[in-house]
């Protein structure tokens, strides 16, 4: 114990203590180098922030060191201030390359900035997704198929650039999908990662259409990944599928012009061999007639 005692009173007395105070103040590159140390602190997070922190922080080391050399004339002081600057100084130009490094083509950067960016997703997280996708932008012409109904097989996921695509059902018309829109988001939604399926929709191009295209095997693999990325396209597909039913609100209506999404799940028809094909409006009517009709039968034989 007297040791330890020892130890902290050599460590804090040892030193004799300041009798008189220098009067005048340090100079102006001396309270400059604090300043920027003081604005440097507050920077935030991400590539931006961490080059507004290393380039202020930098300064005040370097202001520090002129001051240690002019002012107070400290080789030590000097050279650890200088050894700091040059630490800060190797940061900004690494998180600089780093920034220059994750670009994107103009179409990657729109649909960054509107979509992503708005989220709070990072650029480092954008480019797995954009790297997921190859990087690549299709190109899908006027009047030309994105999936035909029953033909096409569900094996990826595609977000719609630019253009519009107009949505099908046995030659009637669904609803429409704009920019910033899944093409087929009830599809993936509809399925297990271990599950095969094919569309039941037509989708196509009623403009020359650019779009983003990842595929479902390499998606999954990111997802397992990455949670973050998982749970950002579940609430993105999510939000679109209500987009799409909210589109759809006003085609929905009981009677014989009664239309539906068939891509939902809730609403898949199975074609049954040897059946006649039946309107989804007189199979409802159909069915409730039968319901009624046993009802009758029961109450009758009771009586």
């Amino acid at each position: 114990m007297g040791e330890n005692e020892s130890f902290w009173e050599s460590l804090i007395y040892a030193h004799p203590t300041c009798v008189a105070w220098k009067q005048e103040p340090e100079g102006s590159i001396y309270h400059l180098a604090s300043i920027l140390f003081v604005v440097g602190f507050m920077g935030g997070s991400g590539f931006f922030g961490l080059m507004y922190v290393f380039s202020l922080l930098g300064l005040g080391f370097l202001c520090s060191s002129i001051w240690a050399w002019l002012d107070i004339c400290a080789a030590d002081i000097f050279s650890w201030n200088f050894v700091l600057f040059v630490i800060c100084f190797i940061q900004f130009i690494y998180v600089t390359y780093q920034v220059r490094s994750v670009s994107f083509e103009k179409e990657f950067q729109e649909l960054y900035s509107s979509l992503f960016q708005p989220l709070g997703i990072s650029l480092t997280v954008f480019r797995k997704i954009v790297l997921c996708c190859d990087a690549e932008v299709i190109t899908l012409e006027k009047e030309h198929c994105y999936a035909m109904q029953g033909k096409t097989p569900i094996d990826k996921l595609s977000m719609l650039v630019s253009g519009r695509i107009r949505v099908t059902v046995d030659g009637e018309f669904l609803h429409y999908i704009f920019p910033l829109q899944f093409l087929d988001s009830p599809e993936w939604d509809s399925l297990r990662p271990t599950e095969e399926g094919i569309f039941q929709v037509t989708l196509t191009a009623e403009t020359d259409c650019r779009y983003v295209a990842w595929r479902r095997k390499k998606l999954y693999l990111l997802f397992a990944k990455h949670r973050f990325i998982s749970r950002l396209f579940s609430i993105l597909i999510g939000s679109d599928i209500a987009d799409k039913l909210y589109a759809l609100n006003d085609r929905v209506h009981v009677g014989k012009g009664l239309r539906y999404d068939i891509r939902l799940p809730n609403f898949y028809q199975v074609a049954v061999p040897g059946t006649p094909k039946v309107q989804p409006a007189e199979q409802l009517v159909s069915n409730s007639r039968q319901k009624f009709t046993n009802t009758a039968n029961c109450d009758s034989s009771k009586k």
